[in-house]
C-alpha cells in the first residue's frame, strides 16, 4: 500500500512539474507592408514580424498576443505608418526566456526620421494567465531593490567616466552633465526587466541626446536568483520560477 502511495505521489509531482515547466509556443509571422505614397524609395515598404502564440488555451494565446502588440508597446498606429508618418522600417522580437509559466521577450522597432533610431521594450508575461507581469506583481521592498540597482548604476557611471578620460577624443570634454541630466529626466525604475535562467536583468536608459548616444553606458544591471531572493514576492510566479531555476543549478 505504501509503495502504491509513493508511486502516486511521484506521478503527481512529475505531472505538476511538467505542467509548470511547459513552454508556450511562439511562431514568427513576417509581413511586409507596402505604402501607397512613399515619401522616398526606401520608405516604400516596412516589415513587422509578429509573434504568433500557442498557449494552454486559445483565449490565453490571444491575451498574450495582445500584450505583445507592437502598437500597444510603442504607442503607434499601423494605419498612420501606412499614411504620412512613414518612420517605421522594421519591427521584430527576441525571446529571452520561455519556461516555468514565464515568457520574457524583447520587442524592437527601427526606423528613421531626421536620423536612424530604434527602441526596445522588455516584456514579461505570465503564460498561465496571459497577463503582463509588472514589478508590483513579483517584487517586494522595491526601495531596497532600487538602492541595490543604484549601486550598480553608480559603478557603471564611474567606470564610463574613467574610460572616457583615457580616450583622446573625449579626455578634455566635460561629460558630467550627461549623467546628471540622465538622473533628472530618466529616473532609475524597475519597469524594464527581463528574465533568463540565471536571474533578472534590469534595464536603464540614461537618456543621452542622439549626438552623444555613442557615449551612453549599456544600463544593464544583472542580479542572480540568490541576490534577488530578499526582493521576490512570496507566492508569485517569479518566486516559483526562481525555485525551479535554483534547483536546476
Amino acid at each position: 500500500m505504501k509503495s502504491k502511495l509513493l508511486l502516486l505521489t511521484i506521478f503527481i509531482f512529475a505531472v505538476s512539474v511538467s505542467g509548470f515547466g511547459q513552454v508556450t509556443m511562439l511562431n514568427p509571422k513576417k509581413i511586409t507592408y507596402t505604402r501607397k505614397k512613399p515619401m522616398m524609395d526606401y520608405k516604400k515598404t516596412f516589415t513587422i514580424t509578429y509573434p504568433r502564440v500557442k498557449a494552454a488555451t486559445p483565449t490565453i494565446s490571444k491575451k498574450i498576443e495582445a500584450v505583445l502588440s507592437y502598437e500597444k508597446a510603442f504607442d503607434f498606429k499601423l494605419s498612420e505608418e501606412m499614411g504620412e508618418i512613414q518612420w517605421l522600417e522594421d519591427a521584430s522580437y527576441d525571446v529571452n526566456y520561455n519556461a516555468n509559466k514565464l515568457l520574457s521577450i524583447r520587442l524592437t522597432i527601427e526606423g528613421s526620421g531626421a536620423y536612424p533610431s530604434s527602441s526596445t521594450k522588455y516584456i514579461v508575461v505570465n503564460t498561465a494567465t496571459g497577463t503582463r507581469v509588472r514589478p508590483i506583481d513579483v517584487f517586494v521592498n522595491t526601495n531596497g531593490l532600487l538602492a541595490q540597482l543604484k549601486k550598480l548604476k553608480d559603478a557603471e557611471v564611474e567606470k564610463t567616466k574613467a574610460d572616457l578620460k583615457k580616450d583622446p577624443e573625449y579626455k578634455d570634454e566635460d561629460i558630467s552633465g550627461l549623467f546628471t541630466d540622465g538622473d533628472i529626466y530618466n529616473k532609475l525604475k524597475l519597469d524594464a526587466f527581463e528574465i533568463d535562467e540565471n536571474g533578472v536583468v534590469f534595464h536603464h536608459d540614461y537618456g543621452f541626446p542622439h549626438v552623444a548616444q555613442a557615449l551612453q553606458p549599456p544600463g544593464e544591471f544583472f542580479l542572480t536568483w540568490d541576490e534577488l531572493k530578499p526582493f521576490i514576492k512570496k507566492g508569485s510566479v517569479l518566486a516559483a520560477a526562481a525555485l525551479v531555476q535554483n534547483g536546476a543549478r
